[in-house]
């Protein structure tokens, strides 16, 4: 999932952590559907079996990345969500293409509403499974960012997130809406509706990113988590661990299986932990997650999400699932270093650089530096999108 892409280490103000959390965050999610579409291996598709959890990690951590990012700056509301729609649209596009294809090759039914829905950033609003899987099954999550990036803005400009009590007041009430909302699911006898309403529909979502933003803000004006990086890494394993017994003992189905629960409960410690790799990176401690390598997966993280269920999809309907553990190895291994290998082309090749050729020929590129001057850079070499000076217009985020 993307977030404004998070700067190296180098100074004070970039969060090198964050970046590679992200990729983490990304495994989970492939190995979550690597054990459900193509076998299941031991211990590891235990941990895993919820990692879908991975996306509410990514809707928390860009609500802190766009907080942390632009809390202070006065930027034009149309460029903002110019920079967003050039950091997710072109690789939606292109994933959702390959997505297509790969469908038809396998002699799959496309839904061209389906597509339609994935491309125009509205199909986790539809519960219809041809909205939901009909493009890239991936890229519903993108629909919840593009209402996210909508309420933006506001959530920056309203007075409860520019105090510490209210900061406080509301990370505790978004906590305490994140269970009820779960809580909620009893009351939806469907579970193909309620699968929609607490895993897909962005209003139910929001309250993850809201969450991120607050904790952004928090962390922005100097507050810092009450645990250290390693105890948040700890707690956040634990809870994931704690969900294999549940897993044993009730089905998906019913409304209080761990499914929806691992994705709903779990945001307050994703926040915690993005907090406090944040706080890490500001108090200037290494961390294993600030490394170059894990800063350039953490890159390639938003491709792998988008392309790794297509890479898996075609495996199977290439060479069937396995029958045996080792064949079930043999093939994680290879859909991971396919997929691995894909989303590196796919970022290098599409992502990176028709975000800058949009952002620089759109809204607010011309009040970019000169040619002539040599922009930042981060670890992995790349350019670093900080955002412009502030700019004073109407209809902008302060």
């Amino acid at each position: 999932m993307p977030a404004e892409r998070v700067p190296s280490v180098g100074t004070r103000d970039r969060l090198a952590s964050l970046t590679g959390l992200r990729f983490w965050a990304a495994l989970a999610v492939v190995l979550y559907h690597l054990s459900r579409q193509t076998g299941t291996l031991p211990w590891i598709s235990d941990v895993t079996w919820y990692g879908r959890s991975g996306v509410t990690f990514f809707f928390v951590l860009s609500g802190f990345v766009l907080a942390w990012t632009y809390d202070g700056k006065t930027v034009p509301a149309v460029v903002f969500l110019w920079r967003r729609f050039a950091r997710i649209w072109p690789l939606l596009a292109v994933s959702t293409a390959v997505s297509v294809l790969v469908w038809h090759v396998l002699g799959t039914d496309i839904s061209l509403r389906g597509v339609a829905a994935t491309l125009g950033l509205v199909n986790s609003w539809m519960p219809g499974r041809e909205y939901l899987v009909g493009g890239n099954p991936a890229a519903w999550s993108l629909s919840d960012e593009a209402w996210f990036y909508l309420l933006f803005p506001v959530l920056l400009v309203l007075p409860f997130m520019r105090t510490a009590r209210g900061r406080r007041n509301s990370a505790v009430v978004l906590s305490v809406a994140c269970v009820a909302a779960w809580l909620a699911g009893a009351m939806i006898a469907e579970p193909a509706i309620r699968l929609w309403a607490l895993d897909y529909f962005p209003p139910t979502r929001t309250l993850q990113f809201v969450l991120g933003v607050t904790a952004g803000l928090a962390v922005k004006r100097g507050w810092r988590p009450p645990v250290g990086l390693g105890a948040a890494v700890a707690l956040v394993v634990a809870w994931h661990v704690a969900l294999v017994p549940w897993s044993r003992a009730v089905p998906d189905t019913l409304w209080y299986s761990p499914y929806s629960a691992s994705q709903m409960l779990s945001a307050p410690l994703f926040a915690l932990l993005v907090a406090a790799a944040a706080t890490a990176d500001l108090d200037g401690r290494r961390t294993c997650l600030a490394g170059p390598w894990m800063v350039r997966l953490g890159h390639w993280s938003f491709a792998w999400y988008l392309f790794h269920e297509i890479v898996i999809r075609a495996a199977v309907g290439g060479v069937g699932r396995p029958d045996t553990w080792g064949e079930t190895a043999a093939l994680w291994l290879t859909v991971l270093a396919v997929s691995l290998t894909v989303a590196a082309i796919a970022y290098h090749g599409v992502e990176h650089p028709l975000e800058r050729l949009l952002r620089r020929n759109g809204p607010g590129g011309a009040n970019r530096p000169p040619a002539s001057r040599r922009p930042r850079t981060d670890a992995a070499g790349h350019p670093d999108p900080s955002p412009p000076r502030p700019m004073t217009e109407k209809k902008s985020i302060q």
